[in-house]
């Protein structure tokens, strides 16, 4: 009878040598699992790759002539247990690797927060232009989770004062060590908020968020991957909108008058737009990909809203 496909495997990686061999045995293992990629790469390759080099330890940035070094058998046990890993627990290689870069910058991860993969960042890297024509003096992000994208903020405009806002007291733990992480105390505060709730009678001059926009039923549905991510940070309600909702109620109590929001809702902009058809929001279009992110003025969420 025919070896099932874990003995033979299990037999064939003494053949795995160099460091390239590793990440191939990894990407075919991964294509033949059926695993789900999205959060930092999009294809098995680049997710074998990083969690390779990771074992080693090696730099993402590695020359290309190492990947053809030999590995000890002590490296390469380490690295097909990672590998192992992401195949059984399906879990995403961020929080296996427990930090991931957004916008140029290294943050902490777990499953208490969603792995940063906002095309939000691209916005900040822009400084937001061009709707913005000066550096904001304060800014909020709301609904942080890891604080990737307000501490982003704070390293673009090294002069505002940053908010990190979210309702879960394990997110914000990871928030704080993310600020303490860049050095970021003396110009970001990490706060408990129930969308706006905890920041009564603070106002801003921009306020960046993504929040929970998965429509329930959608995230019933979602693959395992995503599935280890906090359900509270994904899905809000019949059609997604509920956190929205409160968000576009309240911004504009919390906006300079010359004030933006941004917000993403993903894959949900069909959602809103039947919620909100007659909204003059501004859907942001991106040069590195991404969608589902509009940006709108105080002055036009107060005269329609």
């Amino acid at each position: 009878m025919p070896r099932s496909s874990r003995s033979v495997h299990a037999d064939d990686t003494a053949s795995l040598v160099t460091v390239r061999d590793l990440v191939r045995w990894g990407a075919s293992r991964f294509i033949e699992a059926g695993l789900s990629f999205g959060h930092g790469t999009d294809n098995a390759l680049d997710e074998a790759f990083h969690l390779v080099l990771h074992a080693l330890p090696l730099p993402a940035d590695v020359p290309a002539l190492y990947l053809e070094s030999n590995v000890t058998p002590r490296e390469r046990a380490a690295v097909l247990k990672l590998l192992r890993t992401r195949i059984t627990t399906r879990k995403p290689a961020a929080y296996l690797l427990g930090h991931i870069e957004f916008c140029g910058l290294d943050f902490e991860v777990d499953e208490n927060v969603l792995i940063p993969r906002s095309p939000i960042g691209e916005l900040i890297e822009r400084h937001f232009a061009p709707w913005l024509t000066q550096a904001p003096v304060r800014v909020l992000d709301l609904c942080t989770g890891s604080g990737c994208i307000g501490i982003a903020c704070a390293a673009a405009f090294p002069d505002a004062q940053v908010d990190l806002a979210d309702i879960s007291a394990k997110a914000l733990a990871v928030a704080r060590r993310n600020v303490a992480r860049h050095a970021m105390g003396n110009q970001v505060r990490v706060i408990k908020s129930d969308v706006f709730d905890g920041l009564v009678n603070e106002v801003y001059d921009l306020i960046v968020t993504n929040p929970p926009y998965v429509p329930n039923a959608e995230w019933k549905a979602l693959a395992t991957e995503y599935r280890h991510e906090p359900k509270m940070a994904l899905a809000a309600g019949a059609d997604g909108m509920d956190i929205v909702a409160r968000i576009l109620d309240g911004a504009a109590r919390h906006l300079t008058n010359e004030g933006w929001l941004v917000c993403e809702v993903g894959g949900s902009v069909a959602e809103f737009e039947a919620r909100w058809p007659k909204l003059p929001v501004t859907w942001v279009e991106f040069e590195r990909g991404g969608d589902g992110v509009f940006i709108i003025s105080r002055a036009d969420l107060v005269a329609n809203l």
